[in-house]
C-alpha cells in the first residue's frame, strides 16, 4: 500500500494550502452561499504562489528552492489572516459545513480513484510525456527563470510552462521524488476539475432556486462534474457499428449493427475529421501527457466561474469594483497564456463577450477592455519577455485563387491547396450534445419566463463556444504542419468549447426541469437531453479499460518503473545523475526523433542536451536547421576518431557528461567510445556494463 500512503501525504499538503487560501476566497465567492467557493482556494493558492515564484525568480530575487517556497507562503498565511480577521461572518451554518465537508471527501475520493488508475500503467513514456516531464525537471533543477530548454542546449525553454511550474512547485513543495509527483500532479488536476466543476453548478443552481432539495443540487453537481471531466462525445455511437479504419470515418448510420465494442476504438474520438484533433479532459486523464491544456483545467474553471459572478452581480456598476474585477480578470487571461497560448487570446475575447453583454457599446465597456488589456500584457510581461511566439499567420481556409496569387496580406495568409472543410455530420458527433443542449435551452425561453440572467449566461457561453468550433471552417493559426494545417487550431479551441458548453449542458437540464411548465413538454426534452448525454456517459467506460487494462495490477506510481525492464542500464545513468548533478550542465545523448524513446536521460534529468526531438525543436524555433544542423555534428562527436574534431564540438556545446549507453550504440554503428577515456574519463557504468558515464576534462 505504499502508493495509497505517498497519495495521502501529497493530499494532505494539497488540503492544507488550500485552508490557506479559504479567506481569499471566500471574500471573492462570497455569493456562493452554498460553500464559499471552497474548492478554488487550493486552485487559488497554486495560481499565486506559482506566479509570485516566477516573477520573484526571473527578477532573480529569491530561488526557486523549498524555504522560498514556505516564505512566501507565510506571507500569503500573513494576508488571508488578515482577511479573516477584517471578515465579521466567521462562522459557517450546519449546511454550509455539510457540504464543505462533503466536497472536500469528494476531491479526495477523485484523487485517490485517478492515483489509483494511473498506478496500473503509471510510464512516463509515449506520446509526448517526455516533453513535459523533462520541462518539469528542468525547472527543478534550476534557480532562476526562465529555466533552460532541455533539448537545445544553452538556450531557455521555448513554450508556454507556467503550468508545468506549478506541478514543479506541487513537486518542491511536498518533497515527492518527481517521477511520482508526475503523476499524482495529474491525479490533482482530475481532482480540482472535478470539485470545481461541482462547486459552480451546485451554487448558480443554489442561486436561482432556493427551495430546491440539497440532494437534488448534489445530483446535479456530480453530473456536471462528469460530463465535463469523464464525459466524451457523440462518437460512441460507433459502438453499435460494424466499425471503421481508423483513418477513414464512415459514417454510422451506413455501418449500424448491434452492440459491438470489439470494434471500437477510443482514441477516435478525437481524431474523427480527417487531419484534425478534437480532444477533451476525458481523453487527456487517460493517455495522461501533462501538456500546458490539461495544467490549465483548473485555471479555466476559476476563470468561467468568476465570470459569472462578474456577470450576474449588481457590484459590477460601482467604480471600486469593476477595477478590481477586471484586473484580476487580466490576471488570469496572463495566467492561461503562459500556460497554454492559445487559452489567453481565448479567455480574453470571451470576457469581452460579457463586457459587451452588459455594458453594450458604451464607454463603460470601452473602458473595461483597456484594463482587462493593459492588465493582461503587463502580468504576462514576465514570461513574454523570454517568449517568441512560432506561430506564422492566420491562414485562411480555402482561400479563393485570386488570394493565393497575394499569399499574404496582414497577418493573414493565402495558401493555395490548404482546404479543409468539416461535413456538419462529423461537427454533429462531436458537438452534437451541446448543441442540441443549447436548442433546448432556447426552446424553454419560448416555454416559459425562465430566469433571464441565467439565460443569458449560459446563451453567451453557448454561442461564444459555438464561435471556437466553428474558427476552424474558416481560419487556422500556422504552423509546421502540412497537411494537418488546421489540427492546433481545432485542438486548442475545442478542448475550451468543451468545457464550457459541458458545463452549460447540464444547468441546461436544470432549467428543462424547473422553468418548463408544461409537464409533457418537460418530460420530452428531458427524454432527449438523456438520450444524448447516455452517449456522453459511456464513453470513460471504454476509454480507461483500453489504456488500463482490467485495473488488477500491483500499483506503482513511479513513472520511471519501465526503465528497469527495457533499459535498466539507462535508469542506473539517470538515477546516478539526479543524485549526484544539482546543477544543469550540457549532456551529450543519441539525437533521435519525436515521439521516440530518444532523449530520454534529457527528460528524466533536466539535463539540457545538445539536440532533441527534431519536430518539437522545430515547432518551438520555427526553423528545421535548429537541430538539422546539430545532428551530424552529435554523430561527428560519437564516431569520430579525430580526438581534435570530437574535442572542438565538446568545447563548442560545453558538454560536461557524454552518455554512452544502448540507444547510442544503436543509433550509431561507428561509436568509437575509446576517445571519451582520453579527454575524459569514466565515472560511472551500470551494472550491466551497457551503460557509461564519460565525465569530460
Amino acid at each position: 500500500m505504499t502508493w495509497l500512503f505517498t497519495s495521502l501525504q501529497w493530499y494532505v499538503w494539497l488540503f492544507a494550502i488550500g485552508l490557506v487560501f479559504f479567506p481569499l476566497t471566500r471574500k471573492i465567492f462570497g455569493r456562493f452561499s452554498f460553500d464559499l467557493g471552497y474548492p478554488f482556494a487550493k486552485v487559488l493558492t497554486i495560481i499565486f504562489v506559482t506566479y509570485a515564484t516566477y516573477i520573484l525568480g526571473t527578477i532573480k530575487i529569491l530561488p526557486f528552492d523549498r524555504m522560498s517556497l514556505f516564505l512566501l507562503i507565510g506571507i500569503f498565511v500573513l494576508i488571508n489572516y488578515f482577511i479573516f480577521k477584517s471578515d465579521n461572518k466567521t462562522r459557517f451554518s450546519r449546511s454550509t459545513l455539510f457540504i464543505l465537508i462533503f466536497e472536500e471527501i469528494l476531491f479526495l475520493v477523485a484523487f485517490l480513484f485517478w492515483t489509483y488508475i494511473r498506478s496500473q500503467e503509471p510510464s512516463i513514456r509515449s506520446l509526448e510525456k517526455f516533453m513535459d516531464f523533462g520541462f518539469i525537471n528542468s525547472i527543478l533543477k534550476t534557480q532562476f527563470f526562465p529555466p533552460k530548454d532541455i533539448w537545445y542546449a544553452p538556450l531557455s525553454i521555448n513554450y508556454y510552462y507556467f503550468g508545468h511550474l506549478s506541478g514543479a512547485f506541487l513537486i518542491r513543495l511536498t518533497n515527492t521524488i518527481p517521477s511520482i509527483g508526475y503523476n499524482l500532479i495529474l491525479s490533482t488536476i482530475f481532482a480540482l476539475g472535478v470539485t470545481q466543476v461541482f462547486s459552480l453548478v451546485i451554487n448558480i443552481i443554489s442561486l436561482y432556486s432556493e427551495k430546491i432539495r440539497k440532494i437534488t443540487v448534489i445530483i446535479y453537481g456530480l453530473i456536471g462534474a462528469f460530463t465535463v471531466n469523464l464525459g466524451g462525445n457523440l462518437h460512441t455511437i460507433y459502438l453499435f457499428t460494424k466499425g471503421y479504419p481508423n483513418d477513414k470515418p464512415i459514417p454510422f448510420w451506413q455501418i449500424l449493427s448491434e452492440y459491438n465494442p470489439t470494434k471500437y476504438w477510443y482514441p477516435n474520438a478525437t481524431r474523427f475529421i480527417p487531419f484534425t484533433i478534437h480532444e477533451f479532459p476525458s481523453y487527456s486523464y487517460v493517455v495522461a501527457d501533462l501538456h500546458g491544456h490539461v495544467f490549465d483545467i483548473p485555471f479555466v474553471l476559476l476563470t468561467i466561474s468568476i465570470l459569472f459572478l462578474f456577470f450576474t452581480s449588481k457590484k459590477i456598476l460601482n467604480t471600486k469594483y469593476f477595477i478590481l474585477n477586471t484586473v484580476f480578470l487580466g490576471f488570469l487571461t496572463a495566467v492561461h497564456y503562459m500556460t497554454n497560448a492559445f487559452d489567453g487570446p481565448i479567455y480574453l475575447l470571451l470576457t469581452m463577450a460579457v463586457f459587451l453583454f452588459i455594458y453594450k457599446f458604451s464607454g463603460r465597456f470601452f473602458i473595461n477592455v483597456s484594463i482587462l488589456l493593459l492588465s493582461f500584457i503587463i502580468l504576462a510581461l514576465p514570461f513574454s519577455w523570454h517568449f517568441t511566439p512560432f506561430i506564422n499567420g492566420i491562414g485562411v481556409n480555402c482561400s479563393p485563387e485570386f488570394l493565393t496569387q497575394f499569399g499574404k496580406i496582414g497577418p493573414f495568409l493565402f495558401e493555395k491547396g490548404n482546404c479543409q472543410a468539416s461535413p456538419f455530420w462529423m461537427l454533429f458527433i462531436l458537438w452534437g450534445f451541446f448543441w442540441v443542449s443549447f436548442g433546448l435551452l432556447l426552446t424553454i425561453k419560448k416555454q416559459s419566463g425562465v430566469i433571464k440572467q441565467l439565460y443569458d449566461f449560459l446563451f453567451i457561453i453557448f454561442s461564444f463556444g459555438t464561435f471556437l468550433v466553428i474558427i476552424p471552417e474558416f481560419f487556422y493559426i500556422k504552423d509546421i504542419y502540412p497537411a494537418h494545417f488546421r489540427a492546433n487550431t481545432m485542438f486548442k479551441l475545442g478542448y475550451q468549447a468543451f468545457m464550457m458548453m459541458g458545463i452549460a449542458s447540464v444547468l441546461t437540464l436544470f432549467l428543462i426541469k424547473t422553468a418548463a411548465k408544461n409537464i409533457l413538454i418537460k418530460k420530452a426534452l428531458t427524454l432527449v437531453w438523456l438520450s444524448f448525454f447516455f452517449f456522453i456517459l459511456i464513453y470513460p467506460f471504454f476509454s480507461i479499460p483500453s489504456y488500463y487494462g482490467l485495473l488488477d495490477r500491483q500499483p506503482d506510481l513511479d513513472g520511471l518503473s519501465w526503465l528497469k525492464k527495457d533499459y535498466p542500464e539507462d535508469r542506473e545513468i539517470i538515477d546516478y545523475l539526479n543524485k549526484n548533478e544539482k546543477g544543469q550542465p550540457v549532456i551529450l545523448e543519441a539525437q533521435g526523433d519525436s515521439y521516440t524513446d530518444y532523449e530520454r536521460i534529457s527528460a528524466m534529468t533536466g539535463l539540457p542536451t545538445v539536440a532533441g526531438w527534431w519536430v518539437h525543436e522545430w515547432l518551438w524555433r520555427g526553423s528545421s536547421n535548429v537541430v538539422g544542423k546539430r545532428i551530424p555534428e552529435v554523430a561527428s562527436i560519437y564516431e569520430s576518431k579525430e580526438i581534435k574534431k570530437a574535442e572542438s564540438l565538446i568545447k563548442k556545446y560545453k558538454i560536461k557528461y557524454v552518455i554512452v549507453s544502448g540507444l547510442e550504440k544503436e543509433k550509431y554503428k561507428g561509436l568509437y567510445e575509446a576517445k571519451f577515456k582520453k579527454i575524459g574519463r569514466l565515472i560511472f557504468q551500470s551494472s550491466n556494463s551497457i551503460g557509461a558515464i564519460y565525465q569530460i576534462n
